[in-house]
C-alpha cells in the first residue's frame, strides 16, 4: 500500500510540474484521475492544525477572516531517518526552506502577490512540498474556508467562489474528502458537513474531522460519555 500511495505522490508531483492540477473543468486530466485528499472546513474551523499534525510542524498563515485565499498543494515526502526537514515550493525553484517559520512567509507573499492585499481570494493554486522523516508520502490539498459574509474589502459575491472553488475540488470523482468541523458548531447546521453529504451521501470517501475539542469541555464530555456506550 505504501508504495501505492508513493507513485501516487509521484505522480501528482509530475502534474504539478506539468501545471496539470486539475482545475480547467473542461477535459478530464491526469490529476483528476488520481485520488486526492482534500481538506474541507469552514474559516477558523482548525484546518491548519489540521494538515500541521501531518507534518509534526507549524509551517502556515495565521490570522483573522479568510487567510487562506488560494488553493494549497501540500505533497509530502518521506525521507531517510536522521535527515533534516526542509520544504520547496515549486515558484521558488531549487529553493529550500530550512527554518519553517519562513514558510508561513512565503505562503502569504506569493499569496498577495496574486490577489493582492485585499483579502480577495484566486483559484491559482500553490504548490508546496515538505521533506521530512517523520511524514508519510501523502498529498493533500487546503482550500480556503467556507463563510457565510464577506468582510470589509471584499465584494459580496466571495462567499459564492469560495464555495464554487471548494466544490470544483471536492465534486472530482477520485476526491476523498476529509472535512473539518469546530466542537462548538452545530453539525446539522454546518455547511461543510452539508457539501460533503450532497456530494457523498453514502460517507464512503469522507473522513470527519472534529477540532477544538479541549477548548470546549463540555463537548468533550459529551462525545466521550457518547462514545462510551458504543459497543
Amino acid at each position: 500500500m505504501e508504495s501505492v500511495i508513493g507513485l501516487v505522490n509521484t505522480l501528482q508531483k509530475a502534474c504539478t510540474l506539468l501545471g496539470d492540477y486539475g482545475d480547467d473543468g473542461s477535459l478530464p486530466t491526469l490529476w483528476d484521475s488520481l485520488p486526492t485528499i482534500v481538506v474541507l472546513g469552514s474559516q477558523s474551523s482548525g484546518k491548519s492544525s489540521v494538515l500541521e499534525s501531518f507534518v509534526g510542524r507549524d509551517f502556515l498563515p495565521r490570522g483573522s477572516g479568510i487567510v487562506t485565499r488560494r488553493p494549497l498543494i501540500l505533497q509530502l515526502y518521506k525521507i531517510d531517518p536522521g535527515k533534516e526537514d526542509y520544504a520547496q515550493f515549486l515558484h521558488t525553484g531549487e529553493k529550500k526552506f530550512i527554518d519553517f517559520s519562513i514558510v508561513g512567509k512565503e505562503i502569504q507573499e506569493e499569496t498577495d502577490r496574486v490577489t493582492g492585499k485585499a483579502k480577495q481570494i484566486s483559484a491559482l493554486p500553490i504548490n508546496l512540498s515538505i521533506y521530512s522523516p517523520n511524514v508519510v508520502n501523502l498529498t493533500l490539498v487546503d482550500l480556503p474556508g467556507l463563510t457565510k459574509a464577506a468582510v470589509e474589502g471584499q465584494h459580496e459575491s466571495i462567499v459564492q467562489e469560495i464555495e464554487n472553488m471548494v466544490r470544483s475540488y471536492v465534486e472530482k470523482p477520485n476526491t476523498i474528502i476529509l472535512a473539518i468541523t469546530p466542537a462548538n458548531q452545530d453539525l446539522a447546521t454546518s455547511d461543510t458537513i452539508k457539501i460533503a453529504r450532497e456530494v457523498d451521501p453514502a460517507g464512503n470517501f469522507c473522513g470527519r474531522v472534529l477540532t477544538n475539542l479541549l477548548r470546549h469541555s463540555l463537548v468533550l464530555t459529551y462525545w466521550l460519555n457518547k462514545c462510551s456506550g458504543c459497543t
